[in-house]
């Protein structure tokens, strides 16, 4: 199965408009503040951590894997990212722009051209076109993850 460029850009745009919508809310909700707050519940992550973790998924699998380029990624300073919402857009818009250069190349049924993180059992064959979709499917599973921390967090 393959998708074309123009779709996977919809749908990765469709998240990360859902994802800083949600972000919003909170700060309209409560500030800064509380964009960075965790829900009391074992294990969760405030939005800003979520939405950069986010960009770090789309840095791995779109930059490192697909495009083939170097990356340097924290994934634990992800969870612990605190900052204010100016600077989560700037975050976005910046990983946006990365993963637009990183996709000019796209060729859905090709080999990656960096590392595909893939073990023994998962489906073959891994293409370009796989990895895309699977940072999709990334981007709004952590979607989800948002949507219900600013419901715990606003008392829906």
């Amino acid at each position: 199965m393959t998708s074309d460029l123009a779709t996977l850009q919809w749908y990765v745009d469709a998240a990360l408009a859902k994802l800083l919508a949600r972000a919003d809310e909170l700060v309209d909700a409560g500030g800064d503040e509380l964009l960075c707050r965790r829900p009391d519940v074992e294990g969760a992550n405030s939005v800003y951590a979520l939405v950069v973790h986010c960009c770090g998924v789309m840095e791995r699998w779109g930059g490192e894997s697909i495009a083939g380029r170097s990356i340097h990624r924290d994934r634990a300073a992800e969870f612990t990212a605190t900052g204010t919402i100016g600077q989560l857009e700037e975050i976005v818009a910046a990983q946006r722009r990365r993963w637009v250069t990183d996709l000019a190349d796209y060729e859905a049924g090709a080999p990656p051209r960096g590392p595909d993180g893939w073990e023994e059992g998962d489906p073959e064959p891994i293409t370009q076109g796989f990895i895309a979709l699977h940072v999709i499917e990334e981007l709004f599973q952590h979607l989800g993850h948002v949507d219900l921390t600013v419901d715990l967090l606003l008392g829906h």
